[in-house]
């Protein structure tokens, strides 16, 4: 899976365009992804990330930054051996085609807008 393009309320994956949060697994998108709450990241948004037990989790945090990983969260990877990275959207969708290209095992959570 490759990140084509991102923008404010909007990416293209593998050429499919996407206008809701998205969850991009090796095989596969997981579109209108939506966390309990709107700009918290708990452990239950993540739930079917951790079964696919990736190396590492890129978390976009949105256009502006506004999702926050809660320490729980960020706790529960580290002592998993699962890094985390989270960044603004644009700057995730890139990380994340870097790691993809490189063939690490990542799964990237991206919010689109705020």
């Amino acid at each position: 899976m490759r990140i084509d393009f991102y923008s404010f309320g909007e990416v293209v994956i593998n050429g499919k365009k996407y206008m809701s949060d998205v969850i991009i697994f090796s095989n596969k998108v997981n579109s209108g992804w939506w966390r309990k709450e709107g700009h918290e990241l708990n452990m239950e948004d993540i739930k079917g990330i951790i079964e696919a037990a990736p190396k590492v989790l890129i978390v976009g945090t949105g256009a502006f930054g506004y999702v926050e990983v809660k320490q729980e969260v960020k706790e529960f990877l580290n002592s998993n051996n699962i890094e985390l990275i989270a960044e603004p959207t644009d700057k995730a969708c890139k990380i994340y085609n870097e790691k993809f290209q490189a063939e690490e095992q990542v799964i990237a959570a991206l919010h689109l807008t705020c």
